[in-house]
């Protein structure tokens, strides 16, 4: 791994990923953790990376603000992101502290969302109790006769958080579990990167 820039070789690994996994090479596991430490764990979709991108460095997810995780981050902010190409056999883990993104980008990548995910975001009190599919469905309904003819603004409570990571590991899976790992630490405004004994 010659690259000093982690930015660069996740680059190059999302885009064999996006090619060569089956469905959602973007997906990544997300933990949070709640105030007191209680861990928690979900499956979310990668929205943007890179080492600019909302004025800063980091890798994008978006979620309703009020959900599980939505109240796990506003308490805690520290996360660590996973994914794992299983057609590659490579993993790449990802830690470090979440910020909220600009309404700005917030409000752009809400409006390339298909109509029925941006009903769905004001009809769904995510994570909270639900009598029935039904009721669901008809405030689902509900959403569609509201923004019937106009577009669909992005909730109040629905927005994006960047990772903005203090450490990322890249592995790579070798012949008798001989792997390679590498992992990049932040020093000030760069990386500092070490190998590691798998």
């Amino acid at each position: 791994m010659e690259s000093q820039d982690p930015y660069s070789i996740f680059d190059a690994w999302f885009k064999e990923a996006r090619d060569s996994e089956l469905n959602d090479g973007n997906a990544m596991a997300l933990a949070t953790a709640d105030a007191d430490g209680h861990p928690s764990l979900r499956m979310v979709l990668l929205k943007g990376h890179g080492a600019e991108v909302d004025g800063k460095g980091g890798f994008i997810f978006y979620t309703n603000l009020e959900s599980r995780k939505g109240g796990e981050l506003a308490e805690n902010p520290n996360v660590a992101l996973l994914f794992h190409w299983k057609s590659l056999r490579r993993q790449v883990r990802i830690e470090g502290p979440v910020t909220r993104v600009t309404d700005a980008t917030a409000d752009a990548y809400f409006a390339t969302r298909s109509r029925f995910s941006q009903l769905g975001a004001w009809a769904s009190d995510q994570s909270r109790p639900l009598n029935s599919r039904e009721t669901f469905e008809a405030r689902f309904e509900a959403a569609k006769a509201r923004f019937e003819g106009q577009d669909v603004p992005r909730p109040p409570h629905w927005s994006g958080n960047i990772v903005n990571p203090t450490r990322i590991e890249f592995w790579q899976d070798r012949e008798f579990r001989l792997h390679e790992r590498w992992v990049f630490e932040r020093e000030g405004d760069g990386w500092r990167k070490q190998m590691l004994y798998p």
